[in-house]
């Protein structure tokens, strides 16, 4: 019984070394995957962000904004991993370039990515609970701190 046991530690652990550091980073990230939406209480405003699963060395995510019926903002994203780490990188409507995010922290549910020399915001932290995920920009705005949750619920992809 003792040789079984340590043959299936054995495997196991061989298993886990032989998946690449940077494929378990992202594979830690998977709660990001699929639909997430949010609403305003009677319906006009539904932001909704889409994150496909891992795959190669990214996540790709896109967001999308709309009011009474038309599109009035979306956000292409993605988390990928570099040598030096993760990254969360963001590209609004708004911007005519990306910016880049660089993980700092993480929980079990949480992750943190931080830019301070970004105008606004510094920080984008993801948090999971029970079927929801919060997104929360927060940093210091024009000298003033600033934050701002994003709170949404999983949905069915259609």
């Amino acid at each position: 019984m003792k040789r079984l046991v340590f043959a299936a530690v054995s495997l196991l652990s061989a298993v886990v070394i032989a998946v690449p550091a940077e494929r378990r980073g992202l594979n830690e990230l998977a709660m990001f995957s699929g639909c997430w939406e949010r609403s305003d209480k009677n319906g006009a405003v539904i932001v909704s962000e889409q994150w496909m699963k891992p795959a190669g060395t990214s996540i790709l995510g896109m967001g999308r904004t709309v009011r009474d019926g038309k599109t009035v903002d979306h956000e292409f994203m993605r988390i990928e991993n570099r040598a030096d780490g993760l990254y969360f990188v963001a590209r609004p409507k708004a911007n005519a370039e990306e910016t880049e995010f660089k993980l700092k922290s993480r929980t079990a549910n949480s992750f943190t990515f931080e830019n301070p020399e970004h105008d606004f915001p510094q920080r984008v932290i993801y948090s999971f609970g029970n079927g929801t995920m919060t997104g929360r920009i927060e940093g210091n705005n024009k000298g003033k701190p600033m934050g701002i949750d994003f709170p949404f619920k999983k949905v069915k992809c259609d």
